[in-house]
């Protein structure tokens, strides 16, 4: 029977999972069918891992079940139960992951420009119990990775960043997944890349990588030995399946993606709102358009306004994880205050000018009145 759900398809939503033509997603699903292979590491599944490793640019790469698997199996490797030192703005599964695996986040307030960690206050974070840096490049913007990577080293510290808004951010010419000592990233379906649920971890050194790769598969060493503790995040021939199906697909969803950004930038500028800042020498890939008031009470006359109007913008990332019911409160300024002001709007493949225009229309009304 299906569903009964009822979608309201004339909804305009922060985001929009890119669906590959049908067809097409079946022919590369048949491969599975022919070989009666579902799971654990089947044919789409190194396919698709061999093509992101060119794409991307990148030394070893594990894709996952899910985004958040590789963030627990990082944090079992490198939290050893200690502190992490990471960022209040952030989506929760950050936070959450560190108490999940017994470790105790240590929250370091934001830049306000680019909303990421603010590396000159990690220092003074640290005790002896700090174990990893944790820190999410915002939105696909990079954190200040040169001088993250030289506090971690001065320390004695891993790094791990939570890059699940990075697929394609290059900085200084290079795959952002490349910096720490474990990148992970997300391919939920409402991120750019897609294969449903999903995601990855990115590692340069082959060590943390078999480390990595026997976590992910309950700590198997081949089928009768165990290498160590693991736990499962092993992603099926169907999620494979659908990320063969996306990619081909991938210049195309970057052109349109930046189209709609593009267009943001030019007609809210002259609004009392302020956009998010890229970090310099990086290639970004319009992943989210967050956009920050001047005062909580007008992003709430501007939510309630395109609510109104069936226009779907949400506030990422609220409340600041400082503020989280398990965390034991610490107060972070800046992180509660962009946290209390920020807007996503609306932005995906199809957002049409059209549209466009009434989001700026609705915000520019709200904020002129």
């Amino acid at each position: 029977m299906l569903s009964t759900f009822k979608y309201n398809r004339f909804m305009i939503n922060v985001t929009k999972t890119f669906f590959p033509p049908l067809e097409e997603y079946h022919a590369i699903l048949k491969t599975a069918w022919d070989v009666g292979w579902l799971t654990n590491r089947g044919v789409l599944v190194l396919e698709l891992e061999h093509k992101l490793k060119q794409y991307l640019k990148v030394k070893n790469i594990i894709i996952t079940n899910n985004g958040t698997i590789p963030l627990q199996i990082a944090l079992k490797l490198f939290g050893n139960n200690g502190e992490i030192i990471t960022t209040p703005f952030s989506y929760v599964a950050t936070t959450s992951s560190i108490v999940w695996e017994g470790c105790t986040p240590v929250f370091v307030d934001i830049n306000p420009d680019y909303l990421t960690i603010d590396e000159t206050k990690i220092e003074q974070a640290i005790t002896k119990k700090t174990t990893a840096i944790l820190a999410t490049h915002v939105f696909g913007n990079p954190c200040h990775v040169d001088a993250i990577d030289a506090i971690a080293k001065k320390h004695g510290l891993k790094v791990i960043y939570d890059a699940a808004h990075c697929f394609g951010v290059n900085y200084k010419e290079q795959s952002l997944f490349n910096y720490g000592d474990v990148s992970t990233c997300s391919f939920h379906a409402t991120k750019l890349f897609q294969t449903g649920e999903g995601g990855a971890m990115f590692c340069k050194d082959r060590d943390v990588y078999n480390k990595l790769y026997y976590s992910h598969n309950f700590g198997h060493d081949g089928h009768l030995e165990f290498h160590g503790l693991g736990i499962n995040g092993k992603i099926s021939e169907l999620q494979a399946a659908m990320g063969l199906a996306v990619f081909p697909y991938l210049k195309t969803i970057l052109k349109e993606r930046k189209i709609v950004v593009e267009y943001y930038l030019n007609h809210l500028k002259e609004l009392d709102l302020k956009c998010l800042k890229i970090r310099e020498h990086t290639e970004w890939n319009y992943s989210y358009f967050p956009v920050v008031f001047s005062s909580e009470k007008d992003l709430l006359k501007v939510e309630r306004a395109l609510n109104e109007n069936n226009i779907n913008a949400r506030r990422y990332f609220y409340p600041s994880l400082n503020k989280l019911p398990y965390i034991k409160e610490q107060t972070m300024e800046i992180s509660e205050s962009i946290s209390s002001r920020v807007l996503c709007l609306p932005l995906y493949v199809g957002l049409d000018e059209n549209n466009l225009k009434i989001i700026v229309n609705i915000i520019k009304q709200q904020l002129q009145c």
